[in-house]
């Protein structure tokens, strides 16, 4: 297995980082622009002035982001199952799947 790491260099609030990732060039220089643009809306709405605490600032809220993100999936992971079964019940037996409690018709 060869290790396919990309070195990308990115500008974040006026500094360069060199970043290795297994991610495209173009993903992880999406994500350093997300990141360089989080902490300078914290900059620009001027109750935070050091750069490292409106860094702390942006990564929380792009964790809130994240974890919004992930209960909203969750969420619509269960209404997906939910309509599955609740049409898998309005067909007829003969045509039922997806239940590995059920023998299926077709074996």
């Amino acid at each position: 297995m060869t290790d396919r790491r990309n070195t990308v260099r990115a500008q974040i609030v006026g500094e360069e980082y060199t970043i290795k990732s297994d991610a495209s060039a173009e993903h992880t220089r999406a994500v350093a622009q997300y990141v360089d643009q989080a902490i300078k809306r914290v900059l620009r709405s001027g109750t935070v002035v050091e750069t490292h605490k409106a860094a702390i600032l942006a990564a929380l809220q792009i964790t809130d982001e994240l974890f919004r993100e992930r209960d909203s999936r969750l969420r619509l992971d269960d209404e997906m199952r939910n309509l599955g079964a609740d049409i898998g019940r309005l067909l007829p037996p003969a045509m039922r799947s997806g239940d590995p409690n059920e023998p299926s018709s077709t074996s």
